[in-house]
């Protein structure tokens, strides 16, 4: 496992970019920037699954969302935090590395018939907190910990379903270019409806009663 590489020195250029993604991150994450589009906060949902980091074994991964609304008729602003951490243990030397994002994925909604079933494909970008930690009881015992932040780009796609008025199920799958631990995660994600108005909840809404004329 070459860990080791995670000490690198990260160059100015690598800087500025994470310091624009910082940048674009809050320009689409604030609804006044997009006052009077239909971007606006529509639901809010959690996801579990399994996230298989490069130099790192898979592990388990945790991540909460949000739906903003609609930027075009059928792409979607979709902010997204997620969360790993994986711990390993050889000849007495213990090392952890974890990995906590902050994203921004635009999803494109291919049109279909029916909203029980809507597939979906995105792009996004966003910044990767690195920790890395090594402990080893020597002698001499050490212990070092480095953490790095690093810019990420997202290429992906799924699928969700309506499982009622209020909630959704997400099924996707999302591989993320960074920098040492570039990732391969599969989740399966609810969300919950916040109240918000949007072009999805014309679908949820129930069909009008026909008035019987005689």
């Amino acid at each position: 496992m070459r860990l080791c590489r995670m000490a690198t020195t990260e160059g100015q250029m690598a800087k500025r970019i994470v310091m624009c993604a910082v940048l674009f991150i809050c320009m689409v994450g604030s609804q006044s920037a997009w006052a009077g589009s239909g971007v606006g906060l529509r639901s809010l949902g959690v996801d579990m699954g399994f996230v298989d980091p490069d130099n790192v074994s898979g592990t388990v991964g945790f991540g909460a969302f949000a739906n903003m609304g609609n930027i075009t008729p059928d792409i979607r602003l979709v902010p997204h935090i997620g969360y790993w951490s994986k711990s390993e243990e050889f000849f007495g030397t213990k090392t952890r590395v974890n990995d906590i994002s902050f994203s921004t994925r635009g999803q494109y909604m291919f049109p279909v018939s029916s909203p029980k079933f809507r597939p979906y494909a995105g792009l996004g970008v966003g910044m990767h907190v690195v920790g890395m930690k090594v402990s080893d009881p020597g002698p001499p015992a050490m212990d070092v910990s480095d953490n790095r932040t690093k810019l990420g780009m997202d290429l992906g796609g799924g699928f969700v379903t309506m499982l009622s008025q209020k909630n959704d199920l997400y099924v996707d799958f999302w591989y993320t270019a960074v920098s040492d631990v570039a990732q391969l995660s599969m989740k399966v994600g609810i969300s919950f409806d916040v109240g918000g108005s949007s072009s999805d909840n014309t679908t949820r809404r129930a069909p009008a009663r026909r008035t019987k004329h005689r």
